[in-house]
């Protein structure tokens, strides 16, 4: 049959190679010697099956036969409750077919248990001449379902790490599109997710996070981005212990991408300081992460369930004069003193932007046409 002297080590190699199960590898090779098989000596309607032996590395075919009741006519009676029917409500039928149905009759005579719908098994008889052409068939088969067993791998494992922060090297850039080798695929990296202020160049590593995973024409294309909210949660996470373990959680993300970033946490224990965590010894871990964000700038704000003080803390260092808050309109007008309106709004209005997008309420921001001054507070009730 096949020249199957090495086959138990090329199944361990291809196995380790690909990172395939080995059980799998052996089922790529049963398929593709039963559809060798078929080729050349089977008919279209037959079911056939190969069983390697891994001690012997011999195969045996076998061929899949469905017990049926068949009527004068040559027609297949269908078990009561499983007969089917066109859109005009004529009953469909089917032909016997000996490839792939055997008689009930003929087969109580082999069996006498045997019933109605079940599937008969029978050994065939490899031909002499099931050698070099099978063999290259079931060569070219093995070699492609391999490959789709390859993909489906990297696809799963990948699909499972949606989500992830992983390093990656930039190997090419085409069309606008950064290429990016995160180990055993290449990454795409769109334009809709690079960030304008990085500079991407060949060799250059940067990390990445993983939005999503798509099916493409010969592998699985990798989704990454250095743009999103999430991207900024996981590097907090990361360099963050006490993110990471849960005892301060991240309650928003606003973000510019490449230019700034409001974040506000929260501590789950007393006497934690939730700014202070995040910042580190001497700005070290902030500095990390700003650091992998080319330079954008981070404000830390200690997250407050009294909306009054967490807009407050959102449009830090600008004071608050007055502030109106409508509670089912999420929205508030803020008054602020002439002189601290520029920094309360930010250069194009980024900072009362980033604010917003922090607090989930639409801040309006007026100048009292003073210097300074005393912060009084209103609660609309609207």
């Amino acid at each position: 049959m096949l020249d199957v002297k090495q086959l138990g080590f090329a199944i361990s190699q291809i196995a380790e190679e690909k990172n395939i199960p080995r059980e799998k590898v052996i089922e790529v090779i049963e398929s593709a010697v039963a559809s060798a098989y078929k080729k050349d000596y089977g008919a279209k309607g037959q079911v056939i099956t190969a069983n390697m032996n891994e001690e012997t590395g011999n195969f045996e075919l076998f061929q899949h036969r469905t017990i049926v009741k068949v009527d004068k006519e040559g027609y297949i009676i269908a078990p009561e409750g499983e007969e089917e029917y066109d859109e005009e409500g004529n009953l469909k039928q089917y032909r016997f077919n000996p490839d792939k149905h055997i008689a009930l009759s003929d087969a109580k005579a082999a069996n006498p248990d045997a019933e109605n719908g079940q599937e008969v098994v029978e050994r065939l008889e490899p031909h002499e001449d099931f050698g070099r052409i099978a063999a290259q068939t079931a060569k070219q088969v093995i070699m492609q379902r391999i490959r789709e067993i390859e993909r489906s791998v990297i696809f799963d494992e990948y699909q499972d790490r949606i989500g992830e922060i992983v390093t990656g090297t930039v190997q090419r850039i085409e069309r606008g599109i950064v290429f990016v080798d995160i180990g055993k695929v290449n990454a795409l990296l769109l334009r809709s997710d690079q960030v304008d202020a990085d500079n991407y160049k060949v060799g250059d590593r940067y990390k990445f996070y993983i939005r999503d995973v798509e099916e493409g024409e010969r592998d699985p294309s990798v989704l990454v981005t250095r743009k999103s909210l999430d991207f900024v949660r996981e590097l907090f996470q990361l360099e963050v212990p006490e993110i990471f373990s849960g005892t301060i959680v991240i309650k928003s993300v606003a973000r510019v991408p490449g230019m700034r970033t409001k974040i506000a946490v929260e501590p789950q224990q007393e006497r934690l300081d939730p700014v202070g965590a995040c910042v580190g010894q001497r700005g070290s871990r902030v500095q990390s992460i700003i650091n992998e964000l080319g330079g954008e700038k981070i404000d830390i704000i200690e997250y407050s369930p009294d909306i009054e003080t967490f807009i407050q803390r959102a449009l830090s260092p600008a004071e608050i004069e007055s502030m109106e808050i409508n509670e089912e309109e999420y929205s508030a007008a803020l008054t602020v003193p002439q002189d601290q309106l520029s920094l309360a709004i930010g250069g194009s209005g980024q900072n009362v932007r980033l604010a917003s997008q922090l607090t989930g309420y639409n801040l309006d921001i007026t100048g009292d046409g003073r210097r300074g001054g005393r912060r009084r507070r209103r609660r609309g009730t609207h």
